[in-house]
């Protein structure tokens, strides 16, 4: 069998299979670091479903919109990244309109309560279920795992499940409540509970402690030109022939001393270590040969479909003042949209003056049937909910259809055991990591905190052979 030795192909340090963001953030960090890398990206360009699109007198996204940064913390990957990049100047956040969002309820939306006064007064719950919140702190603990919906029924009722947590979960995970794990996919919830007995308590305890330290803090983000310019920023900065597009690589082999890799077309190439930065299903693919088990258990991973509409408007035919983050669609409203975000709110240059944009989610794992709906229709028929909800009138001057078939990984019940038994597995095989955000988190600022410290194993040569190269969220 070929080695390196035998071959002019050089023994590269580190490459990485997959230019999505958690590759390309553990490639940055890597040569950060004075490591060597090598990234190998299947597709004609790197950045995966990141991608923004330019249609004046719009620009939309095709997958994520924004990402959550926490400034100035050890979590602060994403801040890190940037400055070093050069890109402060062009990091956007959030407009401050965006901490106000919506909920459908009797086909109109209702502004989610942001203060106790607030809450006693909304529409969005009945008496029965305020009332019902004050008694969540004599709930028992659970003693098993459980779905993010039995965890809510239980502790909040099934009003707070219907209206603020199912179309938050769809929302976020284009996922099912009943089958998402609440260990998995709300950890910090489920650790309040935990830790402090009570979510109401526990809040209350984290907020004596730290101000707003009981709840998700950050600042929303994207950049002047979109998302897209992150992973092409990545990409253009790493030393001149380090990426390579359009090099799928169809088989792996573990080699003494490093790893075989076979590239579409027979190209051979050997690396010290690899990081399989794949979705789960194209990892499994590569583990298939000499650890079938792996193999099993990432293809035991499911994923949530989704359809992504951008839809544009003279901003004279839309009533809404559109003065929020965007709106969230429970499934009781029996509507196909998962929900919508204020694009031409939430950062400029979405849309020029006079204009609006629009972008629309369905689909997820409770409306995989709806995806199946041909373009033409499935573009009107989500318009027209739109423009019922929003008071449009007129017709669409842009309207962009995106389907991303598998487009988030669900932490379904049993996924940290899944993940647990993947690192069984694959210990026995030094220099072989796995990074992707079927693990560790889903969005862009997970995936770039995770690419961080896998980068941080691998330049303290600390952690052979372990597939996370990080400490579960």
């Amino acid at each position: 069998m070929a080695n390196p030795a035998e071959t002019s192909s050089p023994l590269e340090e580190t490459i990485i299979i997959g230019g999505g963001i958690s590759g390309l953030a553990t490639a940055w960090f890597l040569h950060r670091s004075g490591r060597g890398v090598r990234l190998l990206e299947a597709s004609p360009a790197v950045g995966g479903v990141i991608r923004t699109l330019d249609h004046p007198p719009y620009r939309h996204e095709q997958g994520p919109n924004s990402t959550l940064q926490k400034p100035g913390g050890a979590d602060d990957a994403l801040g890190r990244m940037v400055a070093s990049l050069g890109l402060q100047s062009r990091l956007c956040e959030a407009n401050a309109a965006a901490g106000k969002r919506f909920v459908l309820k009797g086909a109109r939306l209702q502004p989610l309560p942001d203060s106790p006064v607030a809450f006693l007064r909304t529409p969005l719950f009945s008496w029965r279920a305020k009332l019902r919140l004050l008694m969540e702190p004599w709930v028992r603990r659970g003693r098993e795992e459980e779905s993010i919906a039995a965890f809510v029924r239980r502790r909040l009722g099934q009003e707070f499940l219907d209206y603020a947590v199912e179309p938050f979960v769809s929302g976020v995970w284009a996922g099912d409540p009943e089958r998402l794990s609440v260990r998995a996919a709300a950890a910090r919830i489920h650790a309040l509970e935990e830790r402090y007995g009570s979510l109401l308590r526990g809040a209350l305890a984290m907020g004596r402690v730290a101000k707003g330290a009981g709840m998700p803090r950050g600042r929303l983000v994207s950049f002047d030109t979109g998302m897209g310019l992150l992973p092409e920023t990545i990409a253009a900065r790493l030393p001149p022939g380090s990426v390579t597009c359009d090099a799928e690589v169809i088989a792996l082999r573990p080699q003494a001393g490093g790893w075989q890799l076979t590239l579409k077309g027979g190209e051979l190439q050997w690396g010290r270590r690899v990081v399989l930065a794949l979705p789960a299903l194209a990892a499994a693919r590569l583990l298939r040969d000499f650890a079938p088990g792996a193999a099993d258990l990432l293809e035991g991973i499911a994923y949530g479909p989704i359809a992504i509409l951008a839809i544009g408007y003279p901003r004279r035919n839309v009533e809404h003042p559109l003065d929020g983050f965007g709106f969230l669609a429970p499934r009781r409203e029996g509507v196909a949209l998962l929900g919508g975000l204020f694009s031409s709110t939430l950062f400029p240059g979405r849309a020029e003056a006079g204009r609006v944009l629009v972008t629309l989610f369905a689909g997820g794992r409770m409306g995989e049937a709806f995806l199946r709906t041909e373009d033409a229709r499935l573009k009107a028929h989500l318009t027209g909910e739109l423009a019922g909800i929003l008071g449009i009138s007129g017709d669409p001057e842009r309207v962009h259809l995106t389907r991303i078939p598998r487009a988030i990984p669900q932490y379904e019940l049993g996924h940290l055991e899944r993940l647990a038994e993947l690192d069984r597995i694959l210990a026995p095989f030094p220099g072989l990591y796995t990074r992707g955000n079927w693990r560790d988190g889903i969005s862009v600022a997970d995936c770039i905190r995770n690419g961080e410290r896998l980068a941080t194993v691998i330049g303290g040569e600390k952690g052979a052979g372990r597939s996370d190269g990080g400490e579960p969220t």
